[in-house]
């Protein structure tokens, strides 16, 4: 087994990492669902959006569209392909509503903080995301783990977003940190993993569910990271 105990700089995603994104995201619909009244069956909605979403989110990631358009042609796509006939007003506004009400629920995954205890006291610990600069800093502060990180790099701080090598660089110089003394934890093979190796960062993935590639480090629970360090 590898052993990372002579590092010095942790860097972790924050969404589906730490921060149980699915969890929360389903209970914000939930909310948006009774507030406006729509009359969709939650979970068949959720199982349209899911994929849609994903899909979005790697067009966002590659620089193909906005932070706008992703927000508002997931929910279009959804509900078209539900046969659903929403006004484009009212989609903004429920666009608009689940970033407002997203950060009001804020499941962490199971042994975060505990996790998160052990490691601040060895190391110095950073958050590398692609997430909307607004709405990350609310879910660091609200889950209660903010106290954990001594440095957010945001992919709107760098201009660019997970893999870019530039984000990459931007986080340590931020961190004040060396490459082979840091090491990338996070969820997304493309853009955390592969972003990393492609610095030269040793990097560990969590809780991915297709097949992992030869030679890359793989944990299901956040506490197995403590077998690492």
């Amino acid at each position: 087994m590898a052993n990372f105990s002579k590092k010095s700089d942790l860097f972790f995603d924050l969404d589906h990492t730490l921060w149980d994104f699915e969890k929360n995201s389903d209970l914000t619909f939930k909310r948006i669902f009774g507030m406006y009244r729509i009359s969709v069956d939650l979970d068949s909605f959720l199982l349209k959006y899911k994929p849609i979403n994903f899909n979005y989110w790697k067009e966002y990631r590659n620089q193909k569209i906005t932070k706008e358009r992703l927000r508002f042609a997931r929910l279009e796509d959804t509900f078209n392909s539900l046969g659903v006939d929403m006004e484009s007003k009212k989609i903004k506004m429920i666009s608009d509503d689940y970033i407002k009400y997203l950060t009001t629920f804020n499941h962490l995954f199971e042994g975060t903080t505990q996790v998160l205890d052990y490691l601040s006291s060895k190391y110095n610990l950073h958050i590398i995301t692609n997430g909307f600069e607004e709405v990350q800093t609310l879910k660091l502060e609200r889950s209660g783990i903010s106290r954990y990180f001594q440095t957010t790099t945001t992919s709107e701080m760098a201009g660019v977003k997970k893999p870019s090598p530039k984000i990459f660089e931007l986080a340590l110089l931020n961190a004040g940190a060396r490459i082979k003394s840091s090491i990338m934890i996070g969820d997304n093979l493309e853009a955390d993993i592969l972003g990393a190796k492609n610095i030269g960062m040793d990097s560990i993935i969590f809780n991915y569910h297709d097949d992992i590639p030869d030679g890359i480090i793989s944990i299901k629970k956040l506490t197995e990271l403590l077998d690492y360090f």
